[in-house]
Formats: C-alpha cells, structure tokens, sequence
C-alpha cells in the first residue's frame, strides 16, 4: 500500500498516519484542503517528494469541494498558497501545487479543473514512484564496487531519518539503492539512526526495513562518528527535503553533523534525491534555505505507545528548541543520486545531468 492515494470507489484522497507507526496502522481521509494542510503540518505524511504529491492531491480535494467558486483562478490561487505554507522547507511542496494550478488553470470548466486536478496528481506520484526505481538502479551501482572489496563481508550503509517508501511513494530514496542491493543477492547491512525528537529512523525505516527483510540496527544519532572511526560504516546515504543547485543540502537535522563525520574518516557522503527537490533558486543553502521550527514539545516529550505525547524527558520547566532541519554544504557530499544518474554536488555537474533547468 502506498502512504498517499485516491480511493475511486468513495472519490476520497486517503494516508497513512505515520504518526501511528509501528504499532498501529491507521489511515486518514483528507476530505478537506484543511485536512490535507493538518496532515502535512502535524507529520501524518512527511518526506519531501510524498508532501509535494499531498500537495497536488489538496489541489484536488479544494476544486472537488468549491462548487462554482472551482471555476475562479482567484479561489485556487488563495487556496494553493494555503497549501503551500502548510511546511517551509520541503521545495516539492510549492513545486507540486504549482504545478497542479498551471495545468487547473488551462481548463475554464469547473468539472474539467476537478478532473485535471486529480490526474496532475496522481501523475505527480507515478513519476515519483519511476523516479524513485532509477534512482535505485543508479545507486546499484555505488554498492557493488564496494561489496567486491569486501569479499563477501556485509556492505554497511548508514541513513538518517526516513527516506523510504513513506517518505517517497515508493521504493524511496535514499532506501532504492539499498533494497536493489538486497534484491540482487548483496550481504547489506543498514545503521539506522533513530532520528530524534520524532524518530523517524527507528519508528519507520526501521519498520521498512524489517518488512522487506533487510538486515538492520537501529543506533542512537550520536553514534554514527563512533562506527565510522572503526570502520563500521562503508558508505553514507541520505534524502533532502531541499537542494540548492549548488549543491547544499537542507535534511534532517543531524545529516549535517553525519557529512562532518564522514568527511574526516573519508567515508563516501551520498544524497538520494528526485529532481523535484532540487531547488534552482536558490544558491547559497546555508544562508537563504528556510529552516522549519517546530513545537519544542516534540522535544520535551517522548510520544507514547499511539503515537500520542507520552512522557516528560526533562524538567517541567525547562525551554526546549525544536530545528527540523540543518543544511549539509556542498563541499561535504561526495555526490547525488538521481534519476538521471550520479553527479558530483556542484553547479557544473547538476546542469550536466540536467541541463533542461
């Protein structure tokens, strides 16, 4: 089942709650564009290419709600900036809405927005799920060189937060390549990092992971520097939630720290990542990439066994900051993982790969 589709038979868009996972397994309909925008704020689905075609589908689910208003460029317009603002950081969010109003907007029909609305959408995810699959293919062939060397001995690959089917529709980035190197018969090993405040990695890669069979450990974040010291860590491989065309990478807080690491016990540093992530308007990352803050009680609590905040990690009274993201300079990344191939995390290189943009 995949995190985000349109049921026909009701005409409703539905999730899964990643909120729930592992323990429970719940969906949601997103039967109104605030639906769709709680969803996207409060991590019902989260990854940047799965919030883009949430996005998209919000489109949708406004223009089937709208009755005559489906017909005035002024209501989808307010509506999409609604949409967009749901998450600052993740750029297939905006790149998906808008996208999804060029070609709402082209139609002068309201029943023929509604149906142009529901196909951008659904295009949007189908594209993500074959984009997804080539990177996989691609980052295939960064595993086998090193499996060679090993001889036999598992290939380590450490990843931080989730950037798997969840986060991506299908098959997912930065996990592809993991899950082609597992199919073709690889020893693979995955160093999970449980991803706090929100535990991304241990609620949900983990998750992933161990349904597709996938031999794995979860670590703590902090442990990552420690394994690659003493050679525990053959390779790195992580998602972005925004890309710079220069080649500084907005993820999940903690991958900047894991880059330094792998930087000083030269270890390779690769980012998985459709083109819809990149954002080419931006060059400078650190400076000018939006970092999200959350609520800081995803910091102070601990989320209990539904998902629900559970139990007090720290004096009642303490303050508590919650930055969701952090940006990875270029100079740290030993290369992207696309669907068009691999490049090295410069300017010249990336408009190599695509030089359409």
């Amino acid at each position: 089942m995949r995190p985000i589709w349109h049921d026909e038979v009701s005409d409703r868009v539905k999730v899964i709650d990643q909120r729930k996972l592992p323990h429970h397994f719940e969906t949601l309909e997103l039967a109104t564009v605030d639906d769709a925008i709680y969803a996207i704020k409060a991590m019902v689905v989260r990854g940047a290419p799965l919030i883009g075609a949430t996005g998209a589908y919000a489109v949708f689910v406004a223009l089937k709600n709208a009755g005559d208003a489906a017909a005035e460029d002024a209501f989808i317009r307010r509506e999409a900036e609604r949409i967009k603002a749901a998450r600052p950081t993740a750029v297939n969010l905006a790149w998906a809405v808008d996208r999804s109003i060029n070609r709402v907007t082209a139609q002068s029909d309201g029943s023929a927005r509604i149906r142009a609305a529901r196909d951008e959408a659904a295009e949007i995810a189908e594209e993500e799920v074959q984009n997804c699959q080539a990177i996989g293919r691609y980052g295939l062939a960064l595993i086998e060189p090193i499996a060679g060397r090993k001889s036999g001995a598992p290939v380590n690959i450490l990843t931080h937060c989730n950037a798997g089917s969840l986060a991506c529709i299908a098959y997912g980035t930065a996990t592809a390549p993991i899950y082609e190197a597992f199919k073709k018969g690889i020893d693979i090993h995955v160093w999970v990092d449980e991803t706090r405040p929100l535990n991304q990695g241990a609620r949900l890669t983990a998750w992933e992971l161990g349904r597709q069979g996938v031999p794995h450990t979860v670590i703590v974040d902090n442990a990552g520097g420690h394994l690659m010291q003493h050679g525990l860590v053959d390779m790195v491989i992580v998602g972005t939630d925004r890309t710079t065309y220069t080649g500084d990478v907005a993820n999940k807080i903690g991958t900047y720290l894991k880059a330094l690491a792998a930087k000083d016990n030269d270890i390779p540093f690769y980012v998985a990542l459709p083109s819809s992530t990149f954002d080419w308007t931006i060059q400078d990352g650190v400076a000018d990439i939006p970092i999200e803050t959350r609520d800081p009680d995803e910091v102070r609590y601990m989320p209990g066994f539904k998902g629900e905040p559970g139990y007090l990690l720290m004096p009642e009274t303490s303050p508590a900051g919650n930055y969701a993201f952090d940006v990875t300079p270029a100079r740290l990344v030993t290369g992207f993982i696309t669907e068009r191939g691999i490049c090295k995390a410069t300017e010249e290189d990336i408009r190599r790969l695509f030089p359409d943009r």
